[in-house]
């Protein structure tokens, strides 16, 4: 399983928060240490799906020692947090539809009928 290192910070006065040098954006946070790591843990799994579904490139981990010099990690301590692939590999399902609809789906899809109803699920999920 890959891992990515993360940042947990903790202010006195809120709860632990954890960034992802290797993903600008990536946030998370927790009311307890094993929270805030969870939380990450989804947060990563699901930065990286978006990624992926984008077609955007994910990057290889970045090691724990190129990183003790980066100045974001000031007051920080260093996490390894788990990417769960699993989660992210496509899976083959069978469906049936109408055929109208189907000569529809293709004829908007470009010929990737997987690529158009997963953005069509992902959409309607989303609302």
């Amino acid at each position: 399983m890959t891992a990515y290192v993360a940042y947990l910070r903790k202010d006195s006065d809120s709860d632990y928060g954890i960034d992802f040098p290797d993903f600008p954006g990536c946030v998370s946070a927790g009311h307890t240490v094993e929270e805030a790591l969870a939380m990450a843990a989804e947060a990563l799994t699901g930065h990286v799906a978006v990624m992926t579904a984008d077609g955007d490139p994910v990057p290889p981990p970045s090691g724990m020692e190129s990183l003790l010099s980066d100045p974001l990690r000031e007051d920080a301590v260093m996490v390894l947090v788990p990417l769960d692939t699993d989660l992210l590999k496509a899976e083959r399902v069978n469906i049936t539809l109408p055929r109208s609809l189907l000569g529809r789906i293709d004829a908007v899809s470009g010929g990737n009928r997987s690529r158009f109803l997963v953005e069509a699920a992902e959409a309607k999920l989303a609302s």
